[in-house]
């Protein structure tokens, strides 16, 4: 067993945001030069022999990781995700890092207020008030009524609706499958999928990008590798908070190298999304708490099982 290590969790998870925002900056380059469906299909090429090379050193091998009872809505997360990068890194080529990561960062409020009539779970009053905060933050970086709407803001909106129904889907097929099961399915199917689709726009690359392309591929396999890494030493719920700084990594990147323009109301909007958010996650990790608080006090320890009930009828001593 791994031994848990929350600092070194939380330092993993920081240089995984760096690598992602990396990746997002390389991704951005790339698709503003070449269609979008081909550089995220070579991207998920490379994925796909990650994730073989991944699954294949597991117990079991790649048969194991293939197996599952609901290869349909496996297929469909795989299927989600793909779908939602190119959205992404379409967003990226035509509003920004900035702007785009912005209104992304909004997914984990979308992810509580679709839980309930997904998963079921019970959503309260506190996190219902964080996720009307966090979408008064989203008005407030869209500016609707105040300028010129630009229907292109609505692009990262629905990548962080595709993101955040692919986030309870993969929650939901846990019941029943493994995490390495649903990491399988994801490479596979939307290597297919985005193979399907992108092979009809490609085009001569090149040189130069290329080795982009090829850094590109090293940052998706080496921050999925630290992502794992970070989700083995540590809880999740001590880790995930810091998923946030990849907003700040990336801003940066479409800031110095991109030209990028932090505007006032997207810092102020982008400000209550992210505390927003983080107060869900707070609140998750107190409800997870209780819950397993409660769990272990319900567990009777020895003695407890030992000793009838104080109302329970008591044998004499000369009984059978």
């Amino acid at each position: 067993m791994i031994e848990q290590n929350t600092r070194k969790g939380i330092f993993l998870m920081i240089a995984t945001t760096i690598v992602f925002a990396i990746q997002d900056g390389i991704s951005r380059h790339l698709a503003g030069e070449y269609n979008v469906m081909m550089v995220v299909m070579i991207r998920y090429w490379f994925f796909a022999a990650f994730v073989i090379a991944i699954s294949a050193r597991k117990a079991g091998g790649l048969k194991a990781a293939a197996a599952t009872n609901q290869p349909f809505l496996q297929a469909f997360r795989g299927i989600l995700l793909a779908a939602e990068i190119c959205v992404a890194v379409l967003s990226f080529t035509l509003l920004g890092l900035v702007e785009s990561h912005a209104i992304f960062a909004c997914y984990p409020l979308l992810v509580a207020a679709l839980s309930g009539p997904i998963l079921g779970e019970k959503v309260g009053w506190r996190r219902w008030a964080a996720i009307g905060t966090g979408f008064i933050g989203i008005l407030i970086i869209l500016e609707p009524g105040v300028t010129v709407f630009a229907i292109e803001a609505l692009i990262p909106l629905a990548s962080a609706l595709m993101f955040a129904v692919y986030g309870l889907l993969t929650r939901y097929v846990s019941r029943q499958d493994s995490a390495a099961t649903s990491f399988f399915w994801t490479g596979i199917t939307g290597a297919i999928f985005m193979t399907a689709v992108g092979i009809w726009f490609w085009e001569a690359m090149a040189p130069t990008d290329w080795i982009w392309m090829g850094f590109l591929c090293m940052t998706g396999a080496l921050g999925h590798y630290l992502l794992i890494r970070a989700y083995e030493v540590a809880e999740a719920s001590a880790v995930q908070p810091f998923a946030y700084l990849q907003m700040p990594f990336s801003s940066i990147i479409g800031i110095l190298i991109f030209g990028d323009v932090l505007r006032e109301n997207v810092a102020l909007g982008a400000g209550l999304v992210v505390a927003a958010g983080l107060f869900t996650l707070f609140r998750a990790r107190a409800k997870e708490k209780a819950e397993q608080i409660n769990a272990v006090a319900a567990v009777p320890t020895n003695a407890d099982a030992a000793t009838p009930p104080s109302d329970a009828p008591r044998k004499s001593e000369g009984s059978p």
